[in-house]
């Protein structure tokens, strides 16, 4: 069965137990990792996460997380020293002695990849996080984080949905003169599959952030007609289908979806029982609004 992630950007709201229960609907529909970022809900995400890890001690076996630094505020920062004060502060919220994976956020254009390392070699030594990413990177800024960094690469996480697909428009317009072969992506698409990166899916259900969702989305007609056809095709709901899209792909791509609602989630993790045709997939993509050379 192919995994999809539990994004917890918008759980600082909730109360302890809607994310007790949250969380437990998410184990018992598949998913075993858990997404944070120290910038989330201004850290509430990780502290109230971590609440929830502290009344049950054995939960921490069952799950693997994964946070992410780099955000500061009004700059990009990948200093030694701040990447290392802001993982142990998340390690402290979410009450789990470790992180299983820690990702760079953004690209800081002032980095020292020297200093990257440091920070790393510490975190890794002490025990605080077991394996390293990167998250919005291009191919290049991974090359250059490999000439200077111990430590492999395990993770990309990077914008990507049915609409928001310009990793993939890039490749197949290859060599033509369509707006789709304008370089959006730099190939981190197969650049990743080269070298045993797994791509993550941020905003896997969102257009853009001015639109927001595409689902049920009168600007994406067409679209929302086509994922209602295999909705009801599959028994299942559209979310679960714009998800299996993802899925399909040889990537192994992991979507990362950001819902709070526990019956929302049940049916966005249906996705990972279906697996949709190759002409369905193409349909979909089509329906979406992009076109073949």
């Amino acid at each position: 069965m192919k995994k999809i992630a539990l994004g917890c950007m918008r759980i600082s709201d909730m109360s302890v137990e809607d994310l007790s229960n949250l969380i437990t609907t998410a184990i018992e529909n598949g998913i075993t990792l858990f997404d944070h970022a120290d910038i989330y809900g201004r850290r509430k995400s990780e502290e109230l996460f971590g609440k929830v890890l502290k009344d049950n001690p054995n939960l921490r076996k069952q799950i693997k997380i994964q946070s992410k630094c780099g955000i500061s505020k009004g700059y990009y920062d990948l200093s030694k020293d701040y990447i290392i004060n802001q993982v142990k502060e998340s390690v402290r919220l979410l009450n789990c002695d470790y992180l299983d994976t820690l990702l760079l956020h953004r690209p800081d254009a002032l980095v020292d990849y020297k200093e990257v390392n440091e920070a790393f070699k510490y975190l890794y030594d002490n025990g605080i996080v077991k394996s390293f990413g990167v998250s919005n990177m291009n191919p290049y800024q991974i090359q250059l984080y490999k000439k200077y960094v111990e430590f492999d690469i395990t993770v990309n996480q990077i914008q990507f949905s049915l609409v928001h697909s310009y990793i993939l428009n890039q490749g197949m317009f290859f060599n033509t003169s369509d707006n789709e072969a304008i370089d959006h992506s730099s190939g981190i698409l197969e650049y990743c599959q080269l070298n045993d990166i797994q791509i993550q899916a941020w905003s896997s259900l969102m257009a853009s952030w001015e639109d927001g969702t595409f689902i049920d989305n009168p600007k994406y007609e067409k679209l929302n007609q086509k994922l209602q056809e295999l909705a009801d095709e599959y028994n299942v709901n559209k979310n679960a289908i714009a998800i299996a899209w993802i899925l399909k792909h040889p990537a192994n791509i992991v979507p990362i979806v950001g819902t709070t609602s526990i019956e929302h989630l049940k049916q966005i993790c249906e996705a990972q029982n279906i697996n949709i045709s190759k002409k369905q997939w193409y349909d979909l993509y089509l329906a979406a609004g992009h076109c073949l050379p």
